[in-house]
């Protein structure tokens, strides 16, 4: 199978992208194939399409369903495995948010938990303490925003997205009258 070239175009750079998300390059151009083309795909058609080899195509599709990021479909009659991207863009940038945050940010938020229960030993020790009660406070933040997010339905979630940069205005604004009437009244 011969990629066209918008398509491939898109592949190869979601493979590049693919690295910098958490997968490796293939596992990150088979995602892109799997996503943009209408119909489920076996293993052999995407070592095929990505001049990769079989091997590299089977471990990549195990990564993918680890990630939850591709289905198993059965075509009647035929024996071989189909593969698909699993459910909407937003579904499956959710699903990548989610896995990033168990093996990324639930790890580091636990360690922090239990450094944090520790009585430090020296004044330098309370120092760095210090430092990782910011960054665990920092995370524990992000964190409940983000559950707050993934609970939103896709339509909510959009619309916060778009409100973004008006609130970024909104709050500028109100920095603006806050130190237009602090000099006002220093007068």
């Amino acid at each position: 199978m011969e990629l066209p070239g918008q398509t491939r175009a898109f592949v190869l750079h979601f493979g590049e992208m693919g690295s910098r998300w958490g997968f490796n390059r293939t596992v990150g151009q088979m995602l892109a194939l799997l996503t943009v083309h209408s119909e489920p795909l076996n293993a052999e058609q995407l070592a095929e399409a990505l001049h990769v080899s079989r091997g590299n195509v089977s471990m990549g599709l195990k990564e993918l369903q680890a990630w939850r990021l591709v289905e198993l479909r059965h075509k009647p009659g035929d024996r071989k495995d189909y593969f698909t991207a699993a459910g909407s863009i937003w579904e499956m940038a959710r699903t990548v948010f989610e896995e990033r945050r168990k093996r990324e940010l639930d790890p580091t938020l636990s360690l922090l938990r239990q450094l944090l229960l520790n009585e430090p030993d020296n004044e330098r020790e309370a120092e760095a303490q210090a430092k990782m009660r910011e960054v665990y406070d920092l995370l524990e933040l992000l964190d409940q925003f983000a559950n707050t997010l993934s609970r939103l339905d896709e339509r909510d979630l959009l619309k916060l997205m778009k409100l973004g940069s008006g609130i970024t205005r909104l709050l500028e604004l109100r920095e603006k009258v806050k130190g237009g009437s602090a000099s006002k009244s220093d007068r």
